[in-house]
């Protein structure tokens, strides 16, 4: 992209919506050619108040010109245009597509085969477990794992991702030259040394707002051949992007959980509404691909003792006035066995003095 390109653009994008930008692209070609245009063309294309904004170059629009520069200077960052060569298919057969991509990272994984995974931001710790699985499952299979950079689901499954050795991309709600949320810098550092791929819609110091972030979750959801949603509850940005998936013509997947939990009744809701219930990654990987079922891994054996205590807590979050109840132990005997299954990663202590199994991906 030449300079004057950049320039159109930027001050494209900074002086109308999208709508108004793409049907004014449609009238002259490029972003350069949109500031030639007649004024008859503008007039038809635009609203009063909308033309006298596009009339006058935005004050900030030279600091931002020469922020993108010295940006776009660094390895990796790359700026894509709607209309470039490069530009991803599966974005432009979206209702809403970008007028320009902003990429830190390895832009080609927009071209290979992706999944969304998505969900709470304060998952269970079985929610987490399951990100984490079925997103190195679906990695190792040769997906590449598509998600915000959000606390919770988002972070695990890229990190389930990469601990596969696998690909990722994350779609953030601000401009590239910040991360957000700052706790997630570390995984941003790691999933980009790993030749994973960041990207955005919004321009350099957009800064945290609200509304951008249910945007963005167009762009997860138009990149993926499929959506996964962990986690969610009903109200949840992760059921947006399952719509939004639907709308796109992708496949919705959800996996389901405890009745008695908040966290699942979004994934329910969505099950209600047609979403493929899946119980592990493979069922995912058999409806998108028809591949053969792996060999179940190895299973390491529980002791007998613990694992009569892991039956009678079932699954839900339970109680340890319950569990003494159903199992039968004494407090004190109880106390440490559920410490000792702590430990083993085999139970999660929950807030309000609850624990819960976790199931083994």
């Amino acid at each position: 992209m030449t300079p004057a390109e950049l320039a159109a653009w930027l001050r494209l994008t900074e002086s109308v919506g999208p709508q108004a930008a793409r049907r004014l692209l449609a009238m002259a070609g490029s972003a350069e050619a949109v500031f030639q245009l007649p004024a008859a063309a503008l007039d038809q294309a635009l609203p009063p108040k909308q033309r006298s904004v596009f009339n006058q170059p935005p004050e900030h629009l030279a600091e931002l010109i020469d922020k993108a520069q010295a940006w776009l200077a660094e390895p990796g960052h790359t700026l894509m245009a709607l209309g470039d060569p490069d530009y991803p298919s599966q974005l432009l057969a979206t209702a809403d597509p970008p007028l320009l991509l902003w990429l830190q990272g390895r832009h080609e994984l927009l071209t290979t085969p992706s999944l969304a995974v998505v969900g709470s931001r304060n998952p269970t710790a079985q929610g987490g477990d399951n990100a984490r699985a079925f997103a190195e499952a679906l990695a190792r299979a040769g997906y590449t794992i598509v998600s915000g950079l959000a606390l919770g689901v988002d972070a695990a499954a890229h990190e389930g991702a990469l601990d596969a050795g696998g690909a990722t991309i994350a779609v953030v709600g601000t401009g590239l030259d910040q991360v957000y949320p700052r706790r997630n810098a570390g995984l941003a550092v790691r999933l980009l040394a790993a030749g994973g791929l960041i990207l955005s819609e919004y321009s350099l110091g957009t800064p945290v707002l609200p509304a951008n972030f249910p945007k963005r979750n167009r762009l997860i959801a138009g990149l993926s051949q499929g959506c996964l949603v962990v986690e969610a509850a009903v109200q949840s940005g992760s059921l947006i992007t399952a719509r939004l998936a639907v709308e796109a013509g992708r496949e919705v997947f959800a996996i389901p959980g405890s009745i008695h939990s908040p966290q699942a009744r979004g994934c329910h809701a969505l099950i209600r509404q047609g979403a493929k219930l899946v119980e592990s990654a493979q069922d995912v990987l058999e409806e998108l691909s028809g591949v053969t079922p792996a060999a179940a891994p190895e299973i390491t054996e529980t002791p007998h003792e613990q694992q009569a205590l892991l039956d009678a807590m079932g699954f839900d979050p339970v109680s340890l006035d319950a569990l003494m109840a159903r199992s039968g132990w004494p407090a004190a005997e109880l106390s440490a066995a559920l410490l000792e299954l702590e430990l083993d990663g085999e139970v999660a202590r929950l807030a309000g003095q609850l624990f819960q199994r976790r199931g083994k991906g």
